[in-house]
């Protein structure tokens, strides 16, 4: 039996902990990661969107879009934007991917604190 086509939400979801491991990076980077932080707020404000509205698949990127024009920086929430469709296809494409996103993407980065 084939395996249907995961849903926005279901691999939002799966994205939204491996952000932690990229905030256990970031915090330990000896400069300024302010940027980084932005940036991986604008990426989990469109993650948990994604999680909430739960967008067709057919749709996702159309949805993506619209969350970038309904903004007035549309550049750094096209940027993320990209980046979260970008992983989305990837989750599409790999069923490893999709298997370490599932398993909650391990990372020896994850919750770390300094």
């Amino acid at each position: 039996m084939a395996r249907s086509e995961p849903r926005p939400a279901e691999i939002c979801r799966q994205l939204l902990a491996a952000l932690e491991a990229s905030e256990g990076r970031r915090r330990r980077r000896k400069r300024d990661t302010t940027p980084d932080a932005i940036g991986l707020a604008i990426k989990r404000e469109l993650l948990e969107a994604a999680v909430k509205e739960d967008p067709d698949p057919e749709r996702f990127e159309a949805w993506l879009w619209e969350r970038c024009l309904k903004t007035e920086a549309a550049g750094p929430v096209r940027a993320m934007a990209q980046s979260v469709l970008a992983e989305w296809r990837l989750a599409l494409e790999s069923e490893g991917f999709r298997s370490w996103l599932a398993s909650g993407a391990p990372s020896d980065d994850a919750g770390e604190k300094t």
